[in-house]
């Protein structure tokens, strides 16, 4: 099958500016996230390119980190499609991975660091059901709007154990998907905290006029 974004991984792309405070930033995306679909793998696991759209989460998680008085990193994203929200903390001087499914989500984030001169992000690739076997642990885990399918809430439920540092903690932002609170109510019974830190009105995507809710979360497992 034919590569959608071309030989340079990119392809024909479209820019969207966020600004947030002195933080300004233009985030490229692919210029149709419905020309990445693949057949192929929507029928072995009804995978979508939903990493190709700069979503309101994304936009309410970077804003959330902005504000923050300090952040102790390294910190990983989860998910992190074009990687707002790894370029929101790279720009305040913290070390960050980006990682995700998707190879062509990482070329754009590493595109997107390196047009904005934002230093000290990294991009791996990484799949939820098979993570490495022996991971680094981060003190901070973010992720933005990840909870779109049960399967997901499964996995990120396993995983955030593995990936997490001692005392660390995990932000998750999200629009009010069906399987947020079966997510969160697991966490609860495996032992983490589970406190509501923010709520931001966010533009809807692709220019709507609708506003999106975007809740957001902070999860902590106790030393």
């Amino acid at each position: 099958m034919s590569d959608p974004l071309g030989a340079d991984g990119l392809g024909t792309t479209r820019a969207e500016r966020f600004r947030h405070g002195d933080f300004s930033v233009s985030i490229f995306l692919p210029e149709s996230s419905e020309a990445l679909i693949d057949e192929e793998a929507f029928d072995l696991d009804e995978r979508l390119p939903y990493w190709a759209e700069l979503w309101p989460s994304a936009k309410a998680l970077a804003r959330y980190l902005l504000d923050l008085p300090s952040i102790q990193g390294p910190a990983l994203e989860l998910g992190s499609g074009v990687a707002l929200p790894s370029l929101a903390m790279a720009g305040r001087g913290v070390s960050v991975t980006a990682t995700d499914y998707y190879e062509a989500a990482l070329r754009f984030a590493a595109f997107n660091a390196e047009f904005n001169q934002l230093h000290g992000l990294e991009t791996r690739l990484l799949d939820w059901r098979d993570p490495p076997g022996d991971p680094s642990r981060f003190p901070l885990i973010v992720a933005a709007d990840v909870l779109y399918e049960s399967r997901n809430a499964d996995a990120l439920s396993a995983l955030l154990p593995q990936l997490v540092a001692d005392g660390g903690t995990v932000i998750i932002a999200d629009p009010g998907r069906v399987y947020l609170c079966d997510f969160l109510d697991r966490m609860r019974k495996l032992g983490w905290s589970v406190e509501q830190v923010g709520q931001i009105l966010e533009d809807s995507s692709g220019g709507s006029a609708i506003k999106t809710t975007v809740k957001l979360f902070a999860l902590r497992l106790p030393s």
